[in-house]
């Protein structure tokens, strides 16, 4: 009888049984569901391709990071953030609150890992998680392994892998180009002409650190975009947002909003930053896209020493031709253009997640799919939104895994009363 292709290749290489759930990155995300799911004594596993926890934090942002929202919007279940931490903790030390929150939870997760296909078995009513292991942290000798389980949390986010943009002549350009992603801090640039292409929050942050560096920042807006001022008088625009929208409908919170960052920031029109016809609230919820809080960037665009400038036409060599016909010559190219999720490229599956990688149910019903595979970390809604998803992954999987822990212990209990008797 001939064996099928998927029949061979499950029988050519190591199998693991997972007693629980695998989660499949070790992000924030990743790490709150372990913790949550710890709380309710379900075993898992954690698999990572990087060598770290939250590699995007550890190895792809820039020096100067620090979190856009206050910390209490941005801790992780079950564990806070120390006292003593500012309201704005910096890179450095949320790394160092996950590092210690993996620890407190006995988190290990198996780094370098690199999951290539995830699949559900309709026969064994199993998924099957293909991993190629490149330092044999998890399993003995490396190479490929396929981990057998009953539940799939998906955690590798929304920031899983950069967007390069496709832009005629990218790729003749003479200078360097590098993603945000690469950009650790502008002493490098010191008195350089660079082209940051993306006008996000990581755009006009990358801008301002230029300009703190004594480079020269032309920053590329190809379309509209909604600029907040961090705070409004002493108090956190995110914090209020959320306190309004608890009395008030979204609408009105975004009209509200928009008259307070005018009377904080004036306008912003006449310095090539239009704003969406939609509420920055609406947007985010809707489309995804974040609002600006502006740090210090808009006063330097104000300035003068941020230029405001269309979008690419074309690059040739060491210059720009931009939409309106203006040539600049530019020593470097920044690429702030953003990330996208990498799901489609492994999960074998179409019913809950989209081509783009995103759960088909918006927020807040995006967590949970069919045969017992689950998302955490896409809701757009940052580290809160995760947070929550991650606490109602943990508790349908506990209640599910003490049912049958329930069942099994009468079950033995019953087999023993009948061995006994007998």
């Amino acid at each position: 009888m001939e064996i099928g292709s998927d029949h061979k290749d499950f029988f050519s290489r190591r199998c693991v049984w997972v007693n629980g759930p695998i989660i499949v990155g070790a992000g924030p995300s990743g790490l709150a569901v372990g913790a949550c799911l710890k709380e309710q004594g379900v075993p898992f596993i954690v698999l990572e391709r990087a060598d770290c926890i939250a590699s995007l934090w550890q190895n792809r942002t820039y020096d100067r990071l620090k979190l856009h929202l206050p910390k209490q919007f941005c801790q992780l279940p079950k564990l806070p953030f120390p006292d003593y931490y500012p309201e704005y903790p910096t890179k450095i030390q949320f790394i160092d609150y996950l590092e210690s929150y993996a620890q407190h939870f006995e988190i290990n997760p198996r780094f370098n890992e690199c999951v290539q296909s995830a699949k559900y078995d309709e026969t064994s009513d199993l998924w099957r998680v293909r991993s190629f292991s490149t330092k044999g942290s998890g399993v003995k000798g490396g190479g490929e392994v396929e981990y057998i389980c009953r539940w799939l949390v998906v955690a590798t986010g929304e920031n899983a892998e950069r967007v390069i943009p496709e832009i005629e002549g990218l790729a003749e350009f003479m200078g360097q180009v590098i993603h945000a992603c690469d950009y650790k801090s502008g002493k490098d640039f010191k008195g350089k002409q660079v082209l940051v292409v993306g006008c996000g929050n990581s755009g006009m942050e990358v801008c301002l650190d230029l300009c703190n560096h004594c480079a020269i920042p032309y920053m590329v807006v190809r379309s509209s975009v909604h600029v907040l001022p961090r705070e409004v008088f002493g108090k956190s625009t995110f914090e209020t947002a959320v306190f309004l929208m608890k009395w008030l409908p979204l609408w009105l919170v975004d009209k509200l909003l928009l008259f307070l960052a005018w009377l904080v920031l004036g306008g912003t029109e006449k310095y090539g930053l239009k704003r969406p016809s939609v509420g920055p609230f609406e947007l985010k919820n809707t489309q995804g896209k974040t609002p600006v809080l502006d740090i210090g960037a808009l006063e330097k665009i104000k300035a003068g020493e941020i230029n405001v400038v269309p979008g690419i036409k074309r690059i040739s060599l060491g210059r720009v031709e931009l939409d309106d016909g203006q040539n600049l010559e530019v020593d470097s190219i920044i690429l702030a253009t953003g990330y996208r999720s990498n799901v489609p490229s492994w999960l074998q599956e179409s019913d809950f997640f989209s081509k783009n990688g995103f759960p088909k149910q918006p927020f807040p019903n995006g967590w949970k799919g069919k045969s017992g595979l689950y998302a955490v970390g896409f809701t757009r809604r940052g580290l809160s939104g995760a947070s929550l998803d991650a606490t109602r992954i943990a508790q349908d999987i506990g209640r599910v895994w003490k049912e049958e822990t329930i069942q099994t212990k009468q079950f033995i209990a019953c087999h023993r009363r009948c061995i006994s008797q007998f």
